[in-house]
């Protein structure tokens, strides 16, 4: 299984993807590793990138999930796959892969990015990733609110978890 940990900037991707990781025993893996410096650079000047600077990036994400659901691991992927052709590049048609949506609202989500330090993603581009969102629906992802405490989110995203492989294997 491949579990793939979904949203905008602040939602708690790194942080929920390796306490999931942990609780699964197996390996993180943050997309935020798979950018290129000029990316980095541009979200870090307050640019946003566009689908042309994504693609490579989404392509080596996908080349580490593919290697991974073929040796079939287990692994946790934090990735923001705001667009469902993203998510569909990544996998969304795999049996073995999952897309969790960690979601909040425009408030939490900027305060959790001003109060964070050492990254570089510029918090003026949360709008930016809000408008380029298509949303998952229930039944593409597990859909979690991130007001909850990142234990209860890793609970929620276990549970549903549970009930989604229960699914697969009645069908």
């Amino acid at each position: 299984m491949i579990v793939i940990v979904m949203g905008v900037s602040g939602a708690g991707k790194t942080l929920i993807g390796q306490m999931l990781a942990e609780r699964l025993d197996c390996p993180f893996f943050d997309a935020d590793a798979f950018h290129s410096e000029a990316n980095k650079a541009k979200m870090h000047n307050g640019i946003a990138l566009t689908d042309a600077d994504r693609w490579p990036w989404l392509q080596a994400i996908h080349s580490a999930i593919e290697e991974k659901a073929r040796g079939g691991q287990t692994a946790v992927f934090a990735c923001s796959s705001l667009k469902k052709t993203y998510r569909e590049m990544l996998g969304a048609d795999e049996p073995a892969v999952r897309f969790v949506f960690l979601h909040g609202t425009f408030d939490l989500l900027h305060e959790r990015l001003k109060a964070r330090s050492g990254h570089f993603f510029d918090p003026s581009l949360l709008q930016s990733q809000l408008d380029t969102l298509e949303p998952p629906t229930a039944g593409e992802a597990i859909v979690v609110n991130i007001d909850a405490t990142p234990a209860r989110i890793v609970d929620e995203v276990l549970a549903g978890l549970a009930v989604g492989a229960k699914a697969k294997n009645s069908e």
